[in-house]
This record gives C-alpha cells, sequence and structure tokens, in this order.
C-alpha cells in the first residue's frame, strides 16, 4: 500500500503501473477533480443544488449527476482501450460540449421556470423573437417545479464528454494500462467515483446553507425554483457564448493565465475558470434578490376570527353535534330522542289526490 501511495503521480502519470495503483491513482484525480473549479462539474452540480433548498435533495442532485458522469467515464475509458475513439486535447471538439451543455442547461431552465418562447420581430423597439411566463405560473400548482435528479443525470452524461487534462489521462495512460478489455472501463468508473465522493458532499452543504435562509415552506419553494431556473438559464447561455466564440476563435479555449500552481485545473486561469466563477455569482446574486423580493411581500391573508388556521390544532371544549334525524314514515321527520314529534303540515293547496285508475296523468293531480 505504501510503495502504491509512494508510486502515484497525479500530475503526468506514466505507462507501466500495476493495476492497484493504476484504480488508486484514478480515484484520487476523480477526488482532484471535484475539488478543483472544473467547469463540467462546478457550475452544473451548483445550479441543480441551488433548486434543492436542502442538504438531502441537494446530495440527491449531485448524486443523480457525479453517478451518471461516472457510467460516462467509464464507457470512455473502455472505448479508449479498445481503440474506437481517439482522444486529444482539441480545442474545436470542447467548443461544441460547452454548446450542447449550455443548451441542455437552458432546456432545464425552460422546464423549471415554464417559460415559452415565440420568434417573432418587433420594429420599434427593435426586438427579435420573446420568452414569457403563463400568466397562472405564479400559483402554488407551478410554484415548486424545481430541476430533478433526472434532468441532473442526463446532464452529467452530457458533460462528461468535456475532455480536459484529467480526461486525457485517464483515457490516455490509465485505460491501456489495464491487462484486458473486460477491465477497460475500471479506470474511469473509479475516477468517476472520486468525483462523486466530492460532489456528493458539496451539493448537500450548498442544499444546507440555502436552507438556513429560514424561509417558510412555500417560499422555500419559491426560491428555489428561480434561483435555480435563473441560474441554468444564465448559465447556459454563458455556456453557448463560450462555445460560439470558441468555435470562431479556437485560441480562446487554450487561452490562459498561469498560476504557477502544480495542480490540474489550477495551473492556469481560463475560460473554464471564468465560466465557473460566472455561474457562482449568478447563483448567488440570483438566491440574495429573490429571498430579499419575497421577504418583502406581504403575509397572507389569516383565517377568519374564531376559525383555526389550517393544520393548526383546535383546543378547548367542542361544540356539540346536532343530533342526526330519520325521515319518518310519511315523509316528516322523526324526533331525536327526548323530543316531541311535530306532525308535517300539509303542502300549499290542500291534500294531494290520487290519480284515478285510467288516468293518463302520473303526476300529481290538481287540487
Amino acid at each position: 500500500m505504501m510503495s502504491g501511495l509512494v508510486a502515484l503521480e497525479l500530475w503526468s502519470p506514466h505507462h507501466g503501473l500495476s493495476v492497484g495503483v493504476v484504480i488508486l491513482t484514478a480515484f484520487v484525480l476523480g477526488v482532484v477533480h471535484g475539488v478543483t473549479p472544473d467547469e463540467h462539474t462546478w457550475p452544473i452540480t451548483f445550479s441543480y443544488a441551488v433548486g434543492s433548498f436542502s442538504a438531502r435533495k441537494g446530495m440527491r442532485s449531485a448524486l443523480s449527476f457525479s453517478l451518471s458522469f461516472t457510467v460516462q467515464r467509464a464507457l470512455l475509458s473502455e472505448l479508449a482501450y479498445v481503440g474506437l475513439v481517439h482522444v486529444a486535447d482539441n480545442a474545436t471538439y470542447n467548443a461544441v460540449i460547452y454548446v450542447v451543455v449550455g443548451a441542455v442547461m437552458a432546456a432545464a431552465a425552460f422546464y423549471v421556470l415554464r417559460l415559452r418562447c415565440s420568434l417573432h420581430l418587433h420594429l420599434w423597439p427593435p426586438r427579435v423573437g420573446g420568452c414569457h411566463r403563463p400568466s397562472h405560473a405564479d400559483t402554488a400548482e407551478w410554484a415548486g417545479r424545481t430541476p430533478t435528479p433526472a434532468m441532473a443525470a442526463v446532464h452529467g452524461f452530457v458533460a462528461g464528454w468535456g475532455l480536459g487534462a484529467f480526461a486525457l489521462i485517464m483515457a490516455t495512460v490509465l485505460a491501456p494500462a489495464m491487462p484486458s478489455a473486460a477491465l477497460g472501463w475500471v479506470p474511469g468508473a473509479a475516477f468517476g467515483l472520486g468525483t462523486t465522493a466530492v460532489l456528493a458532499g458539496a451539493g448537500a452543504v450548498i442544499g444546507m446553507l440555502i436552507r438556513h435562509q429560514r424561509l417558510p415552506r412555500a417560499l422555500a419553494q419559491r426560491v428555489a425554483q428561480e434561483g435555480a431556473g435563473w441560474t441554468l438559464l444564465v448559465g447556459g447561455a454563458l455556456f453557448v457564448a463560450a462555445g460560439i466564440a470558441g468555435l470562431a476563435a479556437p485560441s480562446i479555449m487554450e487561452s490562459g493565465i498561469s498560476t504557477g500552481i502544480h495542480v490540474h485545473n489550477l495551473d492556469r486561469l481560463g475560460i473554464g475558470t471564468l465560466l465557473v466563477v460566472l455561474v457562482v455569482v449568478v447563483a448567488v446574486v440570483t438566491i440574495g434578490r429573490t429571498v430579499h423580493e419575497f421577504r418583502r411581500l406581504p403575509p397572507p391573508p389569516g383565517p377568519p376570527s374564531g376559525e383555526p388556521a389550517a393544520g393548526e390544532p383546535t383546543s378547548g371544549p367542542r361544540a356539540p353535534a346536532e343530533p342526526r334525524r330519520r325521515p319518518g314514515p310519511r315523509g316528516g321527520v322523526s324526533a331525536a330522542p327526548g323530543e316531541v314529534s311535530q306532525p308535517v303540515p300539509p303542502p300549499p293547496g290542500g291534500p294531494r289526490r290520487r290519480p284515478a285508475k285510467g288516468s293518463a296523468t302520473t303526476g300529481a293531480a290538481g287540487p
């Protein structure tokens, strides 16, 4: 075990490692990948955890994302082992992944915010198209719509195809070191599980911090919806814009400022780091603004005087229930125990008569 730890080289692992060291290296690289600000994990995990508003739901969203990411990395590792995928640091490819990831984030935001967009042209003021929320989007029925774990899982699988330094090491050094194709997926799975261990805890912490706003449950659901929806929408727009810029000028994807830190994702401040910072800032500002606006709303009207609020336990003696009455033999009402039976007065116009035999009328006869 000690020899394996000594043999770990996280910056640039060499070929010829033993199977145990390969798996351990992949797992530790996954942990570092989860800790460092990676644009394919941090912004997305943060966006989905914001919509949880609890530690348990935040962990569930992060687990859904990272476990799906693990499945994708295991698949990528197997494909790299058998030679079906050539993994290289391709700026154009990563720019395309940015656009796809941003589009998925925007689609999730449209689901959460119930946005509907239409294409039309306004000459003045100049505007093309527009998005709006339906008039009933503010009702309680629509307010609780937040990102689902299934959406996070789809996002994790899509984002996993982004190739950075960690993916290159896993696909070009660690996966080929496995003894057979039956185990080619193991380094990718170990890498994904290392990332999962970090992101699950991060999702729980984010959900717990947001829950500490101590809002009533109804307002908490609204804050979760607004915060997650607008973070996903603005974050998706930022990813798409960065991807389009990278397709137009691929050098943007590779440029950055060196930090001198000998750790991947921290050695350079580039477009990925900028995306992480911007999405986190958008989430914080959105949550803060939404909480402030909802706290300024007037409290909902209470129940009428003398009636308990919904869910409020009643105290004191209860009023006696009115005795139930049974129908009498001739359409009257029989008296309750202890009461005197009252005769039923005849209908207006005198007593009703039975129709004579053979009469065509079946209803009540005239007077």
